[in-house]
């Protein structure tokens, strides 16, 4: 039952992409920024609804409310594909740190082009911690919160990966706070296998996180503590212990 509601759900996926390339793109370019994350959102809109109805999925969203009002740094675990369309709609405008490759997908990496993400070239990472640093100010400044998910690539769930700083030095720069946010979404949508599972997918947003005074590794800190407790309550799969090297053992 898995493998054909999966096989529904991407012959809906993948049409849906199709529809929204031919009518969304070509006016994209000539909207302001925010009627074009407007426009472009709905793709992810009927993803996360197509989801849960194809797929048997029931979400579990917590602390919307806590949002601020202004710009943020967004700092969300990494497990699948399913954040990266639903965090577009949890605080829009808000421009993601991406990898370079992902512009190059047709239909859907010409969208991303559209709506000024900071595109990074993991082969080069001493240009693309500059570029992160240096771009993710300038969004803020100019009203976009800004998505990183400081693990870096996708953590299946029941592991653990250092977190990078490159957020909470984008925070502490600009004076914004950073928003914490953890989920269980690779246990429904495995990030590397296409067969997607039911169940209750999770997601908690944390209380911002303020970063004037502070030092980039002490907000680094307490959002990380922060999202690994929340696994901790929110996940079917055991979390992973960690020492300070960032090696893994895995308990439980």
């Amino acid at each position: 039952m898995n493998v054909i509601r999966s096989l529904v759900f991407y012959a809906g996926y993948f049409l849906a992409m199709l529809v929204c390339g031919v009518l969304f793109l070509p006016p994209a370019p000539f909207l302001p920024l925010k009627s074009r994350y407007r426009l472009l959102n709905l793709y992810n809109h009927f993803i996360v609804a197509w989801f849960r109805l194809a797929c048997g999925v029931r979400y579990e969203i917590r602390g919307h409310e806590r949002l601020p009002e202004g710009p943020c740094v967004i700092l969300a675990n990494h497990q699948c594909e399913w954040e990266t369309v639903y965090l577009q709609l949890l605080k829009p405008p808000v421009c993601t740190v991406l990898k370079r490759e992902l512009l190059n997908i047709p239909i859907f990496g010409w969208g991303l082009r559209l709506l000024h993400p900071i595109a990074l070239d993991r082969s080069r990472p001493a240009r693309a911690m500059k570029q992160v640093l240096t771009q993710g100010k300038v969004r803020l400044e100019e009203g976009l919160s800004v998505l990183i998910f400081p693990e870096g690539t996708r953590v299946a769930p029941g592991h653990r990966r250092r977190y990078n700083k490159s957020g909470a030095v984008i925070a502490c720069r600009a004076g914004m706070p950073v928003v914490p946010v953890a989920h269980n979404a690779g246990e429904r949508w495995p990030g590397r296998h296409w067969v997607k599972r039911p169940g209750r997918l999770t997601l908690v947003v944390g209380e911002p996180i303020e970063t004037v005074g502070r030092t980039p590794e002490a907000v680094l800190a307490e959002t990380e503590a922060w999202i690994e407790a929340r696994l901790a309550e929110i996940s079917e799969v055991p979390r992973p212990s960690q020492s300070v090297t960032g090696r893994e053992t895995v308990t439980g």
